[in-house]
C-alpha cells in the first residue's frame, strides 16, 4: 500500500535537536530571557531557518487565521512624508474593517532573539514593510511560512516573490534634471541624496546620471552631498560646499524636506534662488508649494501608494491572487524654485 506523508509542524525538540544544544537553551534564545552566547545563537538561528519554525504562540495565531489586525513596520515617524503615506494605508484598511498596528525600527529592542518583535504573524493578519525596516533575512522567513507581506518603496529581496508597491522614481529625476538643463541651463547641478540603504535613493541617483550622461555633462563627485531626506543634514551639506568654494548653479535634493533645508542654507548664506542658484525636490509635499520661493519638485503618489499596499495584502490576505510589482507614476510639478516664472 502506498504510505501517505503528512507534514508535520516542526517543533523546539526539532530545534534543539537539529542545533545540537539543550531544549532549554532553545527556549531561553526564542524567548530572549536569558542572554545566549554567541555561538549557540548562531546555531539555534541556522535550525530554525532551516526548519521554518514558529513559536507555539505564533502557530496558535496563525492556526485561528484572524487577528483583523494589519501590521505597518517603519523605520521612523518623523517628517512630513509620512503624513499622506499614513492616511492612505488608515484609509484602505478601514475600508475592510482592519485595525493597523504601527511599530517605528528606530526604537529596538536589545534581544537578538528573532521572535522577540512587536510585529510578526503572532499579532497581525499581514505586515506592511517600508523601505528598510525589516532586514531580507526575515523577510525571507516569513515568506516561507506563507505569511502575507507586502513591501512598500522596496522591491523583493532576489528570488523571492514578495509583492512590493514603488514609485517611478528614474523618469521622474531625469525629466526634472533634463528641465534644469534643457530650459534653465544649469550644468553644474548638485545632487543632495538620500540614505544609501533605501532602494528610492539608488533609482534617483540613476535619473540624475542618465539625465547628465544625455546631454554629455560629465558626472563630479564634488556635487554630490549627503541629504538624508533631511532638511538639518541638507543644511550642513550645502554649508560644505559652500565653505570649500565648491561652483554650483543648481541643486537637486533627494526629497523635498532637504530641499527646504537647502533653500534655508542658501538664504543664510545670502545666494539669491533661483537667480544665482535653482534649487528643486521630490515627493511634492504639501510643504513644497509654500515655500519661498514655491519649489520645483517631482510629483510622487505617496497617498495612492500606502493605500495600494494595504489593498494588495488585503487581497494577499483572502488568498487571491495578486500581481508582484505595482509601479506608479510620478510627474514634474513646475514652480519659481528653478527659475520658471
Amino acid at each position: 500500500m502506498p504510505s501517505s506523508i503528512s507534514r508535520k509542524r516542526p517543533t523546539i525538540e526539532d530545534v534543539a535537536r537539529l542545533a545540537g544544544l539543550s531544549i532549554a537553551t532553545v527556549s531561553r534564545y526564542i524567548n530572549a530571557t536569558v542572554v545566549v552566547s554567541e555561538r549557540s545563537a548562531a546555531k539555534i538561528q541556522a535550525a530554525i531557518e532551516e526548519l521554518h519554525f514558529i513559536p507555539q504562540t505564533a502557530a496558535q495565531v496563525l492556526a485561528r487565521k484572524k487577528t483583523n489586525t494589519i501590521g505597518l513596520l517603519l523605520t521612523g515617524i518623523s517628517g512630513d512624508f509620512f503624513a499622506p503615506m499614513l492616511r492612505g494605508i488608515e484609509t484602505r484598511a478601514m475600508e475592510d474593517g482592519y485595525s493597523l498596528l504601527i511599530h517605528s525600527t528606530e526604537i529596538q529592542s536589545e534581544s537578538k532573539s528573532p521572535f522577540n518583535k512587536i510585529l510578526a504573524e503572532h499579532n497581525t493578519d499581514g505586515l506592511i514593510v517600508f523601505t528598510t525596516s525589516l532586514n531580507d533575512a526575515e523577510l525571507k522567513r516569513l515568506s516561507a511560512v506563507g505569511f502575507p507581506v507586502v513591501l512598500l518603496h522596496r522591491s523583493t529581496p532576489q528570488n523571492y516573490e514578495i509583492p512590493y508597491v514603488i514609485v517611478e522614481n528614474k523618469n521622474g529625476v531625469r525629466s526634472m534634471i533634463d528641465h534644469l538643463i534643457d530650459v534653465h541651463h544649469w550644468q553644474r547641478i548638485v545632487h543632495l541624496q538620500g540614505p544609501v540603504d533605501h532602494e528610492d535613493t539608488y533609482w534617483r541617483g540613476v535619473g540624475y546620471r542618465q539625465s547628465l550622461e544625455a546631454h554629455g555633462i560629465s558626472y563630479d563627485p564634488q556635487l554630490i552631498g549627503s541629504g538624508e531626506f533631511s532638511a538639518a543634514q541638507a543644511r550642513i551639506a550645502v554649508q560644505g560646499l559652500i565653505s570649500r568654494d565648491i561652483k554650483f548653479d543648481a541643486i537637486f535634493a533627494g526629497d523635498d524636506e532637504s530641499a527646504s533645508g537647502a533653500l534655508m542654507e542658501l538664504r543664510m548664506a545670502g545666494i539669491r534662488v533661483p537667480e544665482e542658484v535653482a534649487v528643486v525636490g521630490f515627493d511634492d509635499l504639501n510643504l513644497a508649494a509654500h515655500l519661498t520661493p514655491p519649489l520645483t519638485t517631482v510629483h510622487a503618489p505617496i497617498e495612492e501608494a500606502g493605500y495600494e499596499a494595504v489593498d494588495k495584502l488585503v487581497r494577499l490576505m483572502r488568498g487571491e491572487q495578486v500581481e508582484l510589482e505595482t509601479l506608479l507614476p510620478t510627474q514634474l510639478v513646475i514652480r519659481k524654485s528653478c527659475g520658471c516664472p
